[in-house]
């Protein structure tokens, strides 16, 4: 006789769909950016994965990134906010278009709070990983 398997090692919650994965792992990197994780946070780029941000050299792989993320941390960015707007997946890739919010700690105390735009580009090697993402601000360059 047929029995259902009654384990509670047994995950009852259904899979979850590429659209809301790809939206838990870009809230999972802001939660790692802003408590100081950057090490989480590049983990979650392929080996060749390209971080390409304004004004800097593009940075490729976990470790480029994390060191990356680090010197925006140094340069007092925190804060960070990302919303989803809308992804995009054929098989294994997926594209995810949004928007973002920082805040910028400036020398004299202030607070310069961008926003922009986004995107990133996953692809699944086993998990979803980040193969490149980039980003640009709604605001005119500032010095």
């Amino acid at each position: 006789m047929y029995r259902p398997y009654s384990s509670s090692v047994a995950d009852s919650r259904p899979f979850l769909d590429v659209t809301s994965l790809i939206r838990n792992l870009t809230q999972d990197f802001v939660t790692s950016f802003n408590t100081g994780n950057h090490d989480l946070a590049g983990a979650l780029f392929a080996q060749d994965g390209a971080f390409m941000v304004p004004h800097f050299e593009p940075a490729y792989g976990p470790k480029p990134v994390e060191r990356l993320l680090h010197q925006f941390a140094d340069a007092e960015y925190e804060d960070l906010r990302m919303e989803t707007s809308r992804v995009e997946t054929s098989g294994d890739l997926a594209m995810e278009i949004g928007r973002y919010s920082i805040a910028v700690r400036q020398p004299d105390g202030t607070i310069f709070a961008d926003r922009g735009k986004y995107l990133k580009a996953w692809r699944r090697l086993g998990a979803w990983l980040i193969v490149a993402d980039c980003w640009s601000s709604s605001f005119p360059f500032r010095q």
